[in-house]
C-alpha cells in the first residue's frame, strides 16, 4: 500500500515537473515574442522618424508626410499596448497623436519644378536613398491597408518621378562637367545612361521628353566633336609620321 503511494506521489511529481516545465516554456516563448514585437516596433519609430528629419528638402506631398506621422503614432500605440506601465510611452502617444491632428494634408508644398539638385554628391546619393525609403514606408503601409491604393498610387508615382528626374539631372551635370573637361568619352557615357533612363519609363511626361530631345541634340553634338577630334589625331599622326621619314631618308652630311 505504501509503496503505490509513493509511487502515485513520484508520477504525479513527473507530470507536476512537465506541467511547471511547460509553462514556463510557453511564458517564455511569450516573452520573446514580446520583445520581438517591441524591437519592431522601435525599429519602425526610429527608421521613420529618422526619414521625416531627411526630407525636409524633398518636395513631398503633406498627405505622405502625414501617412509617416500615423505610421509612428500606430507603432507607439502598439508599443503602449505591450508595455502598458511605462509612462513615457503613454505620454509618446499623445505626442504622436497631438502631430497627426494638427497636420494639414491639403497644405501646398515645393513642386517638382522649383526642386534643384544638391551641389555635393553625396547629398544626391543621400537624397535618392531617403526617396526609396519613403517608397518602401508608404508601400508597407499599403499593404496593411492604412493607405488606400488611390492615395499609394499618386504618391508612389510622384515619387517614382522625382527619383528619375535626380538620376537624370545628376548624371547630366557629370556629363556637363565631363565635357568642360574635354572627356568627350566620358561625357558621352553619362549623357547615353541619361538618355537610356528616360527611354526605360513606361510613360513619359513633359519633363521627360524635354529631357530626351535635349540629351538626342547633346549626344549629336559630342559625337560631331569625337569625329573632329579624331580627324584632328589622325592628321597630327600622319604629320608626326611623315616627319619621322623625312629625318630617316633626308641626305646624310659630309663631315
Amino acid at each position: 500500500m505504501i509503496f503505490s503511494i509513493v509511487i502515485a506521489l513520484v508520477v504525479a511529481l513527473v507530470v507536476l515537473a512537465i506541467i511547471i516545465n511547460a509553462v514556463q516554456q510557453h511564458k517564455e516563448k511569450v516573452e520573446a515574442e514580446k520583445r520581438n514585437e517591441i524591437t519592431k516596433y522601435k525599429t519602425i519609430i526610429e527608421d521613420t522618424e529618422a526619414l521625416l528629419m531627411s526630407i525636409g528638402n524633398i518636395p513631398v506631398s503633406n498627405q505622405l508626410v502625414l501617412v509617416l506621422h500615423q505610421r509612428v503614432l500606430d507603432a507607439v500605440k502598439n508599443m503602449s499596448e505591450l508595455m502598458p506601465e511605462s509612462t513615457e510611452l503613454r505620454q509618446r502617444v499623445r505626442d504622436a497623436q497631438n502631430r497627426v491632428q494638427s497636420m494639414d494634408p491639403n497644405e501646398k508644398v515645393q513642386s517638382e519644378e522649383s526642386f534643384s539638385l544638391p551641389d555635393d554628391e553625396r547629398a544626391t546619393i543621400a537624397l535618392l536613398q531617403s526617396i526609396k525609403k519613403l517608397r518602401a514606408a508608404l508601400r508597407a503601409e499599403h499593404s496593411k491597408g492604412k493607405v488606400d491604393t488611390h492615395l499609394f498610387m499618386s504618391e508612389d508615382k510622384r515619387l517614382d518621378k522625382l527619383q528619375l528626374r535626380i538620376n537624370v539631372e545628376s548624371l547630366m551635370k557629370r556629363g556637363q562637367a565631363a565635357r568642360q573637361g574635354q572627356m568627350l568619352g566620358s561625357a558621352r557615357q553619362y549623357y547615353e545612361k541619361a538618355l537610356a533612363t528616360i527611354t526605360g519609363q513606361s510613360s513619359r511626361d513633359e519633363y521627360s521628353n524635354q529631357r530626351k530631345t535635349e540629351l538626342e541634340q547633346v549626344l549629336a553634338e559630342i559625337n560631331d566633336e569625337l569625329k573632329n577630334s579624331n580627324a584632328r589625331d589622325r592628321l597630327k599622326k600622319q604629320a608626326e609620321e611623315k616627319d619621322d621619314l623625312d629625318m630617316l631618308f633626308q641626305p646624310k652630311k659630309k663631315w
